[in-house]
């Protein structure tokens, strides 16, 4: 079975290796690829590899594949995003893999059940999503976008039957979720274990000299090592990234538990979700989120450690995030709308609407206007003392509002000018 063709900057003489110097700008490099990772496997090949191209001036072939299995992107997902940009920073090549093939197998990772298939359109409407949201952290002009299907479609039966015959089954079930799930009379289909097959042969196409990932792909980016050997080529390293915690605290970032924050949602709602971590929680975010430097953010503990608020080194964190994905401007106006609201102002930019019925009952218009899921919620919502009528606390549920306009406050973030005709 023959290999893609890819381009020719990829280098795989490891017999010179050794003759290369290990310059300040490998050492910082080193600590840059570093700085806040998991694990950097094997550590000694990923100095020699940076050595080797400080020396000879061909870039190193860094490389992320991801699933285009849902069609936005939170902060979570940014934490490799991030790491990505900071080895562009370098020079090095930067490959952004949409796993469109793979996507159609589905990844078992972490899973105790087999994870379904998406629909060719659900991926190709998805992964539009994600290349659009990847650029807002790494750098468009100096990125290879590649799509897996390239190389996957054209291995046919006969090629994949002979790439699984290069792994087997005792390696595979040493994965930590197949082996419980085994353990457990959970099924496991034949297909899923195809999945980090297909995943590290994407490195053997790519010819990569490191796959980055999170740390429960882990498995999956040291099957590409294995497979690079098997066809000869130098082995890619691997660097694997801590899974974000999300607003919580606690569990990891993730839509469904509703604790994170998504890159595309407003400036405003972006900043005061930012604010609303703990303080112990913000350091760790400055190391996987910031694009500070190292110096900068040990500085700033310091000051905090020392006396300064905690909470001026968060709008710090904050404002660059939001500028991140917004812009600065956006960044400041955000701010000034959370310093606003904490005075109990009401922010400019809150939805109009106009309501016909009136008088209307308070526990509908909350229902209406969005800002409860029901009528009862609403009612609840006013039990908790939550629910503020031009500023006013209301505490009749049995409130009706008459022909005109008000703004209606549920909680500390959600407003709405309503008109009732």
């Amino acid at each position: 079975m023959s290999v893609p063709e890819t381009p020719a900057t990829a280098v795989t003489d490891t017999a010179s290796a050794d003759k290369f110097p290990v310059t300040d700008r490998v050492r910082h490099a080193l600590e840059v690829t570093r700085r806040g990772v998991d694990e950097l496997l094997p550590e000694s090949e990923w100095l020699t590899k940076l050595a080797r191209s400080e020396a000879t001036g061909v870039p190193l072939r860094i490389k992320l594949g991801l699933d285009p299995t849902a069609p936005d992107i939170h902060l979570g997902h940014t934490v490799v995003l991030n790491k990505m940009r900071q080895l562009q920073d370098l020079g090095h090549t930067v490959i952004f893999l949409i796993g469109d093939f793979t996507s159609t197998i589905g990844d078992p990772s972490g899973r105790n059940a087999t994870r379904p298939p998406l629909s060719r359109e659900q991926i190709e409407t998805n992964a539009k999503t994600y290349l659009a949201q990847a650029n807002l952290v790494l750098d468009p002009e100096r990125t290879e976008v590649r799509y897996n299907s390239e190389w996957c479609d054209a291995l046919g039966a006969r090629g994949i039957i002979q790439l699984a015959s290069r792994y087997t089954v005792a390696r595979m079930m040493e994965r930590d979720d197949f082996t419980k799930r085994f353990k457990a009379g959970t099924p496991i289909s034949v297909h899923e274990f195809l999945y980090p097959l297909m995943q590290g042969y994407d490195s053997v196409a790519l010819r990569a000299d490191l796959e980055l990932g999170g740390t429960d792909q882990k498995f999956n980016l040291l099957v590409g090592r294995a497979l690079q050997a098997e066809y000869g080529q130098e082995s890619q390293c691997v660097l694997t990234m801590p899974l974000l915690e999300g607003l919580d605290g606690v569990e990891k970032m993730s839509k469904s538990k509703n604790n994170y924050i998504g890159i595309t949602e407003p400036a405003n709602t972006m900043f005061a979700k930012l604010l609303s971590i703990s303080d112990v929680q913000m350091w760790r975010w400055f190391t996987l989120l910031s694009m500070r430097g190292e110096d900068e953010i040990a500085q700033l503990r310091a000051e905090v450690e020392g006396g300064r608020n905690p909470k001026e080194a968060k709008v710090l964190l904050a404002k660059e995030i939001t500028a991140r994905f917004h812009s600065a401007a956006a960044a400041e106006a955000a701010e000034a709308d959370f310093n606003n609201r904490a005075k109990g102002g009401v922010p400019e930019d809150i939805p109009a609407l106009t309501l016909e019925g009136a008088p209307l009952g308070i526990g509908a218009l909350l229902r209406q206007a969005s800002l409860a899921a029901s009528s009862s919620e609403g009612l609840r919502l006013i039990d908790g003392g939550g629910v503020r009528v031009d500023g006013v606390v209301i505490s009749d549920k049995g409130l009706k509002l008459g022909v005109g306009t008000y703004v209606v406050q549920v909680g500390k973030r959600k407003f709405a000018r309503v008109t009732l005709a």
